[in-house]
C-alpha cells in the first residue's frame, strides 16, 4: 500500500501505548468506523477497555510489537515511553507516519534542544552535562535559579531539581542516577502556552487554539482556552509552532510548549502525540486533538479547529478524585467529565479531567480552590 493511499473507516488502527491518550484515540477511532488494537502492559489499561483488543506486552517487547503491526494498517504511538528502535524495526514493513526518527528527538532533551537551538528556535539559556562532575560549573556560568533536568524520561516534574541556591548541589547530587542531564535557567514566567499543530504526510497543517496553562508541583492543572494575554502574542506562539512542526516535517500532531517571559517566547518542550493541554478540543472544538490525528496519519482531510466557545480544562489527580466525587452531582450543566478507568487513584497522577464551558474563568478556579481545597490557580 502507498504511505499516501487513505486508510479508510473499517481498516485497523494499531496503538503503541494504552494510557488516556489511546483512550480518547480510540473512542474517536470507534466512532469514525475503524478497528481499534492497543499495545501496553497493563491489562485493562485505560485504553484497553474501550478498543476492539489490547495485546499485553512491553514496549520493548519487538514481537508484541510486530503482533499489533501484522492485524494493523496504519500504527500510532501515543506515549514517548516507547523504545525507538522497537518503532525503527516496525517501519521496515509497516505504516508508522510518526517515524522513529521524530520520537527518537523528542525522547532526548539534548536532542530536542540543540535541534531548536541551531534552526534558530528561542530557546532559554542551558547546559548540556554528559557527566555529574559537569555541573556545578554549568550552575556558575546559567546562575541561580535554574533547573536540573534527565535527558531522558521524566513528566509531571518527575526527573527535575530545582535549584535556587548553588550550595543545594551537594545534596540533588545524591540523588541522582546516570546522566545525561540538560540544566536550564529557570526564568520568570509572565504564564506558559502550549500550540498543537497537524500535519499530513504531503504537508498540509492545522494548528488549534493556543492554551494558557496553569501547573502546580510541575504538574498541568489546568487549560484556559483562549489565552487571557495580548493575541499578537499568540498569534507568534501559533506561528513558531507551525515552523517547528515544518522544520522537523513532523506527520500527525506536534504539541509545543512555551514560556512567555514579558513579551518574549521560548520553546520549552515538544510532544509530537495528543497534549493533556489540548484535551480541551474533545467539547470546545468542532474537531478534537485526537481525530485530527486520525485524519492526518490516515490520509483524510483535516478537519476544522474551530473554537465553539471559551473553555476551562482542569486535570483531576489521584488526590483529588474522592473529594470531587462527592461534588459530581451538585457541578454546574456547563461541566463535562472525564474519568479515565485507571484501576489506581495515585497521589500526582491524572486520572480524569473537566471540561467547562465559560468565559469567566478566574470564577471557576476560585470555585475549585474552594469546593476541593486546591492551592491558588491564579
Amino acid at each position: 500500500m502507498s504511505k499516501f493511499t487513505p486508510i479508510l473507516p473499517g481498516k485497523t488502527i494499531g496503538l503503541l501505548g494504552g494510557g488516556q491518550l489511546g483512550r480518547m484515540l480510540a473512542m474517536e477511532g470507534k466512532r469514525m468506523g475503524y478497528r481499534v488494537v492497543c499495545l501496553d502492559p497493563t491489562p485493562e489499561s485505560p485504553c484497553g477497555q474501550v478498543c476492539d483488543e489490547q495485546i499485553i506486552g512491553s514496549f520493548e517487547d519487538l514481537d508484541s510489537a510486530r503482533k499489533l503491526a501484522e492485524q494493523s494498517d496504519v500504527l500510532i504511538y501515543e506515549t514517548e515511553n516507547i523504545n525507538a528502535q522497537v518503532v525503527a524495526e516496525l517501519e521496515k514493513e509497516h505504516w508508522v507516519p510518526q517515524s522513529s526518527q521524530i520520537l527518537s528527538y523528542f525522547q532526548d532533551r539534548r536532542e530536542e534542544k540543540t535541534r531548536l537551538h541551531e534552526a534558530g528556535f528561542p530557546v532559554v539559556p542551558h547546559r548540556i552535562a554528559e557527566k555529574a562532575e559537569e555541573i556545578p560549573a554549568f550552575i556558575e556560568e546559567i546562575g541561580c535559579p535554574c533547573i536540573l533536568k534527565t535527558a531522558f524520561g521524566g513528566y509531571d516534574g518527575k526527573g527535575q531539581w530545582v535549584i535556587r541556591q548553588k550550595e543545594q548541589w551537594e545534596k540533588i547530587r545524591e540523588e541522582l542516577k546516570a546522566g545525561p542531564w540538560v540544566l536550564e535557567k529557570r526564568v520568570e514566567l509572565t504564564t506558559e502556552l502550549s500550540v498543537i499543530v497537524a500535519r499530513t504526510p504531503d504537508g498540509r497543517k492545522r494548528s488549534f487554539p493556543a492554551a494558557e496553562n496553569i501547573h502546580q508541583h510541575q504538574i498541568l492543572r489546568a487549560s484556559i482556552v483562549p489565552p487571557r494575554i495580548d493575541p499578537t502574542i499568540v498569534a507568534e506562539a501559533q506561528d513558531i509552532a507551525e515552523r517547528i512542526t515544518e522544520h522537523f516535517q513532523v506527520v500527525g500532531l506536534l504539541a509545543v510548549e512555551f514560556f512567555l517571559v514579558g513579551k518574549t517566547l521560548y520553546v520549552n518542550e515538544m510532544a509530537p502525540r495528543p497534549h493533556n493541554s489540548g484535551h480541551y478540543t474533545w467539547e470546545a472544538c468542532y474537531t478534537s486533538q485526537f481525530e485530527q490525528l486520525i485524519r492526518a496519519v490516515c490520509g483524510l482531510p483535516l478537519g476544522p479547529v474551530d473554537l465553539s466557545f471559551p473553555v476551562v480544562m482542569i486535570n483531576i489527580l489521584g488526590e483529588d478524585y474522592e473529594g470531587l466525587e462527592k461534588l459530581i452531582p451538585h457541578l454546574p450543566e456547563e461541566v463535562k467529565i472525564h474519568i479515565y478507568g485507571k484501576k489506581e487513584m495515585a497521589w500526582r497522577r491524572k486520572v480524569g479531567h473537566l471540561t467547562i464551558k465559560t468565559d469567566k474563568p478566574e470564577q471557576v478556579l476560585s470555585l475549585l480552590e474552594e469546593k476541593l481545597g486546591w492551592d491558588s490557580l491564579k
